[in-house]
């Protein structure tokens, strides 16, 4: 999906190295609100540091901290790269 000119894509097409930025949630619930009130709200800026190999966890560092994600915590985050 192309959103003004950048590519918006889920934490699945992510890779070890790359910098994104969370762009949308697409849902709400408890679990997706604990991550908000982590730091991983819409504007965000990551660096992804590891990815399992299957793709699940997920290790992010953020806002001075890093975070491992599981794929079902990640399926409502829409995200774009940063160059």
């Amino acid at each position: 999906m192309v959103l003004g000119g950048t590519v918006a894509m889920s934490f699945a097409g992510l890779k070890k190295g790359m910098l994104a930025k969370v762009t949308r949630i697409n849902s709400s619930s408890h679990e997706l609100d604990r991550l908000q009130e982590m730091g991983l709200t819409v504007g965000t800026t990551f660096k992804v540091v590891k990815v399992a190999p299957f793709g699940d966890p997920v290790e992010i560092d953020l806002r001075g901290y890093r975070l491992c994600l599981r794929k079902r915590e990640t399926e409502e985050f829409e995200v774009e790269p940063v160059a």
